[in-house]
């Protein structure tokens, strides 16, 4: 394992290092079958991802006719999505999602190891924001991280904090095991959509 700096994944900085140092044992280098799935059940509609990383998911849902933004506030991680999606590259925004305000109000919002990025003291900060950008009707899906919380990132939740933190503004409509997690969530991992109540 590279030596590191920045033990804080709060800051640019923490993901700037890893994305520098080619560890981002977080990319499953494709789509996650449960998004391909999702899609496919659905019409295209306009989705926000936070916390994009390489943006494989962006092209696929940008060439299935998704109005995909993508949101990350490390430069470093900005650049090399950017650099992976070639002519989707314009979908990709260097932004702090907490202050991030789409031209859209997004329909989905997708969840891949955003929540578990930062640490647990930031769970609520981020249900705020789920709930504050999605209207009634929409959709938060995505990938959750189960387990005792330790060291992270991965910081793991709980399954009974996690439906604490969402259960004030949405319904939970989907749940499932995901059966091509990469290692380092195997065994943890869920595919949820929940949807925002009016």
């Amino acid at each position: 394992m590279p030596e590191f700096d920045t033990r804080d994944s709060t800051v640019p900085d923490f993901w700037n290092e890893r994305f520098e140092k080619s560890f981002t044992p977080w990319d499953r280098k494709g789509v996650p079958e449960d998004l391909r799935r999702f899609a496919a059940e659905r019409n295209p509609a306009t989705v926000v991802i936070p916390g994009c990383g390489v943006g494989y998911e962006v092209a696929f849902l940008a060439e299935a006719g998704w109005d995909v933004t993508a949101v990350d506030f490390s430069p470093a991680a900005v650049a090399a999505a950017r650099r992976n999606l070639g002519q989707f590259a314009d979908r990709v925004v260097e932004a702090d999602f907490f202050k991030f305000e789409p031209v859209m109000q997004p329909q989905v919002i997708y969840e891949r190891a955003f929540l578990c990025a930062l640490p647990p003291s930031m769970n609520e900060a981020i249900a705020a924001r789920w709930m504050a950008l999605l209207p009634p009707g929409g959709l938060l899906a995505g990938f959750f991280f189960f387990g005792e919380t330790g060291n992270g990132p991965p910081f793991m939740i709980s399954p009974e904090r996690h439906e604490a933190l969402l259960t004030p503004g949405f319904d939970r409509i989907e749940d499932r095991p995901v059966a091509d997690s990469v290692d380092v969530f195997i065994g943890h991992e869920r595919w949820q959509v929940w949807r925002r109540r009016g």
